[in-house]
């Protein structure tokens, strides 16, 4: 199975990270608000950025990379893969979308 690590932005501007294995059916549970409880009350979302497919362990390691940089980071990420980008490539092997 493949998993994905993502980033939703909100409506209050915050940025949301998230592991999936069906990308498409997550970003809808979010925008319907029966997603992560964070989302609910930040509703609509959008989809910024997606990383390649992966496996499962590798997915929730990146998951955890990419939470513990700054927004500031995660916004570089969102728009031009930037220096978190390159760290994911290297250290597990995710293009960014």
């Amino acid at each position: 199975m493949t998993w994905f690590v993502y980033l939703l932005r909100c409506s209050d501007n915050s940025l949301y990270c998230g592991v999936t294995n069906d990308l498409q059916k997550r970003v809808e549970k979010h925008s319907t608000g029966k997603g992560a409880k964070y989302t609910r009350s930040r509703l609509p979302v959008e989809l910024v950025w997606q990383s390649s497919g992966t496996d499962k362990s590798t997915a929730h390691k990146a998951e955890y990379f990419v939470k513990q940089h700054s927004k500031s980071q995660k916004e570089e990420l969102a728009m031009r893969g930037g220096v978190l980008g390159e760290a994911l490539l290297q250290r597990f092997n995710l293009v960014t979308w």
